[in-house]
């Protein structure tokens, strides 16, 4: 079973990440880099380096991450940290614009660009993001020799 990070900017993104893990998770599958919003600001009043070491415990046995990009995602140096630490692990990398789906007041946004530059970008509602995220990530799993 591939084990996936999922990388985005919390407090901007949480809602419409939930969605697309939730899809990820309903199609059987593991997903990593989730945390609930009591837990992360326990491990952020402990500082920089227990960021760093959640994240870094967090991608222990991972083969893909996704990027989950919204409208502030692109200014996060977490999700920079994150990129950075899956390229050096070697772990596959996509990026998903999830600007479109709705939050939980049923708003959308603008995205901040499509990181990770380089990979494969994908736009959630536009290339039907449910129908279709297992094969993005194979691709990119591929792409790695995951």
């Amino acid at each position: 079973m591939r084990k996936v990070f999922f990388s985005f900017k919390y407090k901007d993104d949480v809602s419409r990440a939930m969605v697309v893990r939730n899809s990820w998770v309903t199609q059987g599958k593991e997903a990593a880099g989730f945390i609930d919003e009591a837990s992360f600001e326990k491990v952020k009043r402990q500082g920089d380096i227990a960021i760093q070491r959640w994240i870094d415990s967090q991608l222990k046995g991972t083969s893909v991450t996704v990027v989950l990009v919204g409208q502030r995602t692109c200014n996060s140096r977490w999700v920079k940290y994150e990129i950075e630490k899956s390229i050096a692990i070697g772990n596959g990398l996509l990026g998903i614009d999830i600007s479109k789906i709705n939050d939980f007041q049923g708003n959308t946004s603008e995205r901040c660009g499509q990181i990770p530059k380089g990979y494969s970008f994908y736009l959630w509602n536009k290339d039907d993001g449910y129908s279709n995220m297992g094969d993005w990530i194979e691709k990119a799993a591929k792409q790695a020799g995951r």
